[in-house]
Formats: C-alpha cells, sequence, structure tokens
C-alpha cells in the first residue's frame, strides 16, 4: 500500500519540485528573510505572538505560507489559557478557533509557486496511510495472540512477554455500552484533560471529528473515575476490573498513597503516544473498548530508532511525530531483534511488561482503558527502580518523601515473602552491577590499587554500568 498525499489546500509543493517549475519562485519575493533557512524562518515565527505573525505573513506569499501553520497557533491557543465553556467552539482549525473566525472567512491564497519541505510536512504527515504499516507485519514479528490466559499460565510463561488476549475484558459493562456519542451525551459537560488541555467532552468530540493534526489532541485522563461517578474493580455495581489473569496488583498495598495508575483513553486516528516505557518500571494492560490500536515494541534493552536516551535513563527525547517516524524510521526498526508488532482491536487488551518501548496510534476513533500494575514477578524490578531512580519516580504525591520506604513497608505487612525474595533479588543485581564496574576500571583489589588502569568490557544486554 503506497501513501497517497492529496495536494496541499494552498497548493505547497515539496521543496525537490521546484527543479521542475518553469515559474518564478515565491521565495525570491521575501526580502533579507529569504536569506534564512526554512527552519530558521519557521523558528523565527514560533517566538511570534499573534499579531506580529499576522503582520509578517501579510508581506508576501511565501511568508503568508508560514501564517497559516496551524501548530503556531495551536501554541498560542494553548498558551494563552482559552477555556471552552460548551459545543460548538471548535472551527475546523486552531487558527480559526484562536481567532474566532469561521474558516470561510480566512483569506486563501494561492501558493503553488512555494516549494518548501517546512511547510508541506506536516501536511504531509497528516495524510499517512496508517494501514501501510498495520496491515504488513512480518510473521515473526507479530505480537502473540491468545483467547485467555489463567494466573498460573502468565506468571509462569507470559509475564515477560506482550501479548494480547481476545476473549477477557467481553464481560465488562462498559464493553457492552461505551461508545463515544454515548459518553458524549452522557458526560457532554464533563471536562477530561487532553495533554496540555481541559476540554468538555461535547468540545472534544466536536475537535475529535473536524481536526487535520498531524497529530491530534490525545484525551489520557486519570481522574475519570471520579469525574464519571463511576465504580472500579470488583464491587457491586463495578463498569469494569482488571482481568484475573494478571494476578495481585502489588501496588494496591499503598491504597490512597499509590501513584496515579489507571486512564482513560480517547482519540480520533492519527493520536497516540510516541515512544516510551511505562513509569516506575510497573507493567500495563491496555484495553480497547471501542476501535483499534497500532502497536509497535522492543524489549529493554533495545537501542530504538530515532529515540534518544540519555546516559542514566532519566531523559528520554523523540523528536519525532508519529508520523515522522513512521516515515523515517519504521522500515529500520522492523528489521531489529525483538521488535514486535501487532493490532489490539475492540474488545481485546494487550500487555505491556515492565520496561518495554512501545508507540502506539488509533487507527480509527476510539475509546480505551489502561492501568499500571506491579506483578509478582516483577516486584524487584519495581523495587530497585524506586530505590536507585529515585529522582526518576513518578506520579507519587510530594507530601511521600520516599516511596520505596512507603513501598516496603506496606509490603512487609501483606506480602513479606515476596518483599524479601524480591530484595535479595534486587540486591543480586546491583552486586552483580558493582563487579561490572570493577571489571570495566580495572580494580585490583589484591594490589592494593584501588584505581587501576581502564579496561574495555561489554555489559549484558540487559544491565547498565553506573
Amino acid at each position: 500500500m503506497v501513501d497517497s498525499i492529496p495536494v496541499h489546500p494552498l497548493g505547497i509543493k515539496p521543496l525537490g519540485n521546484q527543479f521542475f517549475a518553469s515559474g518564478p519562485n515565491a521565495r525570491q519575493a521575501t526580502g533579507i528573510v529569504g536569506q534564512l533557512p526554512d527552519e530558521m524562518i519557521l523558528h523565527l515565527f514560533e517566538h511570534l505572538d499573534s499579531r506580529s505573525i499576522q503582520n509578517l505573513s501579510s508581506t508576501c506569499r511565501f511568508l503568508y505560507a508560514f501564517g497559516q501553520l496551524d501548530d503556531l497557533w495551536k501554541t498560542l491557543f494553548i498558551e494563552s489559557g482559552i477555556t471552552p465553556k460548551r459545543s460548538p467552539f471548535w472551527k475546523g482549525a486552531w487558527k480559526a478557533t484562536y481567532l474566532s473566525l469561521p474558516c470561510e472567512a480566512q483569506a486563501k491564497i494561492d501558493c503553488g509557486n512555494i516549494f518548501s519541505d517546512v511547510l508541506h510536512r506536516p501536511f504531509a504527515c497528516s495524510h499517512v496511510v496508517l494501514e501501510k504499516y498495520s496491515s504488513t507485519i512480518p510473521q515473526s514479528n507479530e505480537i502473540s495472540r491468545l483467547a485467555n490466559l489463567d494466573y498460573d499460565e502468565f506468571a509462569r510463561d507470559w509475564s515477560n512477554t506482550p501479548f494480547i488476549l481476545t476473549d477477557c475484558i467481553q464481560s465488562w459493562p462498559v464493553f457492552r455500552e461505551w461508545d463515544i456519542q454515548k459518553l458524549s451525551q452522557q458526560f457532554s459537560d464533563v471536562s477530561f484533560q487532553a495533554e496540555a488541555v481541559d476540554w468538555p467532552f461535547d468540545v472534544y468530540c466536536e475537535y475529535m471529528s473536524q481536526n487535520a493534526d498531524e497529530s491530534p489532541l490525545y484525551l489520557f485522563d486519570r481522574a475519570f473515575a471520579e469525574k464519571m461517578n463511576i465504580a472500579i474493580g470488583p464491587q457491586s455495581g463495578a463498569v469494569y476490573w482488571p482481568p484475573a489473569c494478571f494476578g495481585p496488583d502489588l501496588f494496591e498495598v499503598l491504597g490512597p498513597e499509590r501513584p496515579a495508575h489507571r486512564w482513560l483513553i480517547i482519540g480520533p486516528e492519527r493520536s497516540g503516544s510516541t515512544f516510551h516505557k511505562d513509569p516506575n518500571a510497573t507493567s500495563a494492560w491496555n484495553a480497547v473498548v471501542q476501535g483499534s490500536k497500532y502497536w509497535i515494541m522492543f524489549p529493554p534493552s533495545s537501542q530504538v530508532p530515532g529515540v534518544y536516551v540519555s546516559q542514566d535513563s532519566s531523559e528520554v527525547t523523540s523528536p519525532l511525530s508519529i508520523a515522522e517516524w513512521l516515515l523515517e524510521f519504521h522500515a529500520e526498526a522492523r528489521m531489529i531483534p525483538g521488535c514486535i508488532e501487532g493490532v489490539c482491536r475492540s474488545g481485546e487488551i494487550l500487555h505491556v511488561p515492565s520496561g518495554w518501548w512501545h508507540l502506539v496510534v488509533n487507527l480509527e476513533a476510539g475509546i480505551a482503558l489502561t492501568q499500571n500494575f506491579v506483578p509478582k514477578s516483577h516486584l524487584a524490578d519495581v523495587l530497585s527502580f524506586l530505590r536507585h531512580k529515585s529522582d526518576q519516580v513518578t506520579g507519587f504525591k510530594r507530601s511521600i518523601t520516599s516511596p520505596f520506604d512507603l513501598f516496603v513497608q506496606r509490603l512487609e505487612c501483606d506480602y513479606p515473602e515476596q518483599l524479601c525474595e524480591a530484595m535479595e533479588e534486587v540486591d543480586r543485581r546491583s552486586l552483580k552491577k558493582k563487579r561490572k564496574w570493577e571489571e570495566a576500571v580495572g580494580t585490583n583489589k589484591e594490589d592494593g590499587n584501588e584505581t587501576g588502569g581502564f579496561s574495555f568490557g561489554f555489559a549484558e544486554d540487559d544491565e547498565e554500568i553506573p
């Protein structure tokens, strides 16, 4: 399947087309600003307020095209703090919404003599055919699909492996009763968090059905249960509950002091999450109530193309949008050992083991529920993370000064045997890393020389030299 990019609404063309054009090039009429590369011109626009953008874009056709980039206006809108009260509010584009102008009231100047990858690429990315990636998964890369599991099977064979269960959540009331239209009718006035904005759900639905963003806003709300006044878990009247196959969730011992762990996820086609690992070394499940999602995943030790990790793993930078990553790196990534892919459809649930890299994108508008959890098999991973990477721990209340100590204290009461075994494993790993470090720097205790010369060696795939 080949991407079929329609003609840009303003007529803007990719840079390479200038070599086949016979007419004038609009860049030649930009004056001194035209001496700057397109990337620098865009950077200049990103520092302007709305009035300055309008003034500068009115000077010539080439700069007019920059002034129409909707991401500029998206940033201005978010920074303005504008809070919509009710639908109708969204006017089809960020510029029109920010300026309160219907799209038909905006000037549309022919930019057919503008050749720029910077200006054309966002439009091209918003028209990437996602099916090209989701329908061509090599058999060797496919995520395992199972009807269901019991806890013993999960603990013995599957806790370290991604998989999709196809017959697991059909008994949930939400699976039978929720879709976007019904939620919009029932919770139209309820505000949910969609990345940097909190919008009433009917406004978000309006945006979701009428946007052309390269990376649409993704509704990702952790307080949804309270906002919707719904019960979750093994109790009467619950609308859904964690699948039994994952066993006890050891973070439950923290009670109300538990970090954020469950989210309602809603978004249009193309919305999703760029590459990341789940917080605090937790595992996760993601259940699709409506729609379908494409997943691509890598083991913890993999070097994912286009993703840059700081030396201490505290910062992960994925500078490209999902569409850009698919265009630039997908083919290369698919060849990396350990890469697995799959489509999780309505009524299915996907397991994300602790530490696994994953990117997920909606193939169509949909609803999902997700929860992070700590299975017994990954207790050592979580304890190690809380103890040794305390600066990277997220989701806990600020009043909790030591999440590690709190977790250990609660485990001592409810799961003393599992805690003892996990702490022994944490200590073994720490000792192993220490030995690796000593080998790397050439420490020789027998000679009494603690600062020996450097020697080169490889750590194991799942080890990090501190």
